[in-house]
């Protein structure tokens, strides 16, 4: 039952980044700009480049701002990896902590090897 519901949630956070893939390229475009004209900016020794770069670099952050779904896709793909992770993890066994316990697999191991 635990398989299905992971499932289930796994194929409507695929759908959900599949569809917003777009933005998120667009994002990620935008945020590469971004960081070029920060770069860029920091490098200018005249005003008029600066200005250049800081024009450049509005410009790249009103893009990457107006790319909200982009956000959801990023939750979508963690929400994924969360479901994948909780997918492939193996069920552990508790140690019993109790004497008696210890004491009846010690023997139980003593007697074979006799």
């Amino acid at each position: 039952m635990k398989k299905i519901g992971l499932f289930i949630i796994g194929a409507i956070a695929a759908v959900t980044l599949f569809a917003n893939l777009g933005s998120l390229a667009v994002l990620a475009v935008s945020l590469v700009i971004l960081y070029y004209a920060w770069k860029r900016w920091m490098k200018a020794e005249t005003t008029m480049k600066k200005l250049f770069w800081i024009a450049i670099g509005i410009i790249a952050f009103v893009a990457s701002a107006s790319n909200a779904p982009a956000l959801i896709a990023v939750a979508a793909a963690y929400v994924l990896y969360v479901v994948y992770k909780k997918w492939n993890e193996t069920k552990q066994t508790k140690e019993i902590d109790d004497p008696f316990a210890h004491f009846e697999k010690q023997w139980a191991e003593l007697e074979r090897s006799f």
